[in-house]
């Protein structure tokens, strides 16, 4: 039977080693053990970060894409201590993109996938997002067009032409997820992308590229002359 934070050494336990130490000190195991904060008997709450950390190989993304269902399928996990990760992972997530300001310049595809890669790569749904962009190439909004189940998601092409004369834009880049982590674009991908870009020849609204994010990579089209 492991014992339980309190009757560690006090220099062990993973608050006060923080305090102590700063937080870059403590292992993955032990942050998640100060979301869980033990409260059975039969194991700490270092070991249950560590059960948790095993489930995903220890890998932080896949954690990331838990949600509170799968952890409270966790023996050990219940409502709070699922809710208490699932907040910390997204806060997390947030914090990347806060990072990102709105008046981004756009000079490449890897400008676009900085700013949707920490928003898309993490989703086990599809999601259809959309950059407008001013005549200097600079961020004016971004909007989420469409979400999906894990294979597709529907693209309104009226929608976007219609949200992109009301920011007066005079570009656009469109971006989507692929959960399975094929960048491959598929024919569906292809067809949309010629209706958007065409829609846009009529209206003197340039499509710019639409990128295809995974979790750890992107696809643009623009990069693969097909825009």
């Amino acid at each position: 039977m492991s014992l339980k934070i309190t009757e560690w050494a006090v220099e062990d336990r993973p608050r006060e080693k923080l305090i102590r130490k700063g937080i870059s000190s403590l292992s993955d195991a032990e942050l998640l053990a100060i979301l869980i904060s033990s409260g059975t008997r039969k194991k700490s709450a270092v070991d249950l970060g560590r059960e948790l950390l095993g489930i995903v190989n220890n890998n932080l993304n896949s954690l990331g894409k838990l949600s509170v269902s799968d952890l409270l399928k966790i023996s050990g996990i219940g409502p709070a201590r699922a809710v208490t990760i699932s907040a910390a992972l997204e806060l997390g997530r947030r914090r990347n993109l806060s990072g990102l300001p709105d008046a981004n310049h756009i000079k490449c595809s890897k400008d676009v996938a900085d700013i949707f890669q920490p928003l898309l790569s993490d989703l086990s749904h599809e999601e259809f997002w959309i950059l407008f962009l001013n005549r200097s190439n600079r961020v004016i909004d971004r909007m989420k067009l469409s979400q999906g189940g894990i294979s597709g998601t529907v693209t309104d092409v009226r929608i976007i032409m219609k949200k992109a004369i009301e920011y007066l834009a005079s570009g656009i880049i469109v971006c989507h997820n692929h959960p399975s982590g094929n960048l491959n674009p598929s024919e569906s991908d292809t067809r949309i992308t010629q209706k958007i870009k065409d829609a846009g020849n009529l209206m003197d609204i340039q499509l710019l590229d639409h990128l295809i994010i995974s979790e750890k990579d992107y696809y643009s089209f623009a990069d693969n002359g097909l825009i």
